[in-house]
């Protein structure tokens, strides 16, 4: 039963990305605004995590910032639906039009220590996933989703389109993170979402945007112990008045990231995830609860509850 809701799952995605690019646009805005008018999940939380990382701007500027965050993430969600079903070569020929530091790619591969790439929430990830993929096997740290029909589906999604033998997918528990040491030592590369809240125990909190964040220390560790290059990557939305376009980007990490002090290493990160953030804000994805965790002994309260 489960895999044939992944297989009705990606029928549906398949059939949505076969609409021609302008009226997928449309009905992510329709999207968008019926979020905002039912004041779903999304919603939401985009409003309590403004509040918390501006709250110099004024109600009225928060309100406008959370709209183009939530026009971005509606139109994103389908968009992935495309990318996800379409030949990926042929995605990143028509979609992506710039390409940034691809040489510090090159070279950290050729060097042979290994390199980890940090791809934040900004932009669009999954195409960045593609790129990767065509560019270099790599093993990619994921959370698994609790649902195992969207599990399935993105296994299949991944397979269709011919990253399966490409993309190792390590799942981010204990045991499968030894893969990730053993693949740096080996020169290999490796991909990690370094803005995903971890789990009690396994991060230090750093601000991020003013704010105390739980933050993943693995990244930092992995840094540290391996030598590894770090690079942050994202693909940044440029245009999009009749189709999306994107430019790829690649920087080299501060080298604070490799810090052994796990609490000034993740610090770095979070310092270097929030200046890409900033580049445009409506671009990151702020209806993720980043703060759920708070300090211990601090009192603060969940800001997400009942919210």
């Amino acid at each position: 039963m489960t895999d044939f809701a992944a297989r009705l799952l990606y029928a549906s995605a398949w059939m949505l990305g076969r609409l021609p690019w302008p009226l997928l646009l449309r009905l992510g805005d329709a999207l968008a605004l019926w979020w905002r008018w039912r004041e779903v999940r999304e919603a939401r939380v985009a409003r309590v995590n403004l509040e918390l990382a501006y709250p110099e701007l004024a109600p009225a500027q928060r309100e406008r910032l959370r709209r183009a965050i939530l026009r971005t993430t509606a139109r994103q969600a389908l968009e992935t639906a495309r990318l996800w079903t379409r030949p990926h070569a042929r995605n990143l020929d028509e979609l992506l039009v710039e390409r940034h530091g691809t040489e510090l790619m090159d070279r950290a591969i050729a060097a042979g220590r290994g390199v980890i790439v940090a791809a934040p929430h900004h932009g669009n990830w999954e195409l960045l996933n593609q790129w990767l993929a065509w560019r270099t096997p790599l093993a990619i740290l994921y959370r698994p989703p609790e649902s195992p029909v969207v599990e399935g589906f993105l296994t299949r999604v991944r397979a269709a389109a011919g990253d399966a033998e490409r993309v190792t997918q390590v799942r981010a528990e204990g045991p499968a993170v030894r893969q990730l040491f053993k693949r740096l030592g080996d020169g290999g590369v490796i991909g990690i979402l370094p803005d995903q809240q971890p789990k009690a125990g396994d991060g230090e909190f750093a601000p991020f945007f003013g704010v105390p964040a739980l933050t993943m220390t693995l990244l930092g560790r992995l840094a540290a112990r391996t030598g590894a290059a770090v690079l942050f990557a994202w693909c940044e939305r440029l245009d999009e008045s009749t189709r999306p376009r994107f430019a790829l980007r690649i920087e080299q990490a501060p080298p604070g990231i490799a810090d052994p002090d796990p609490k000034a290493a993740v610090a770095a990160l979070n310092a270097e995830v929030e200046r890409i953030a900033r580049r445009d804000p409506a671009q990151y994805q702020w209806t993720y609860k980043r703060y759920t965790l708070r300090p211990p002994g601090s009192g603060e309260p969940n800001p997400y509850h009942n919210r």
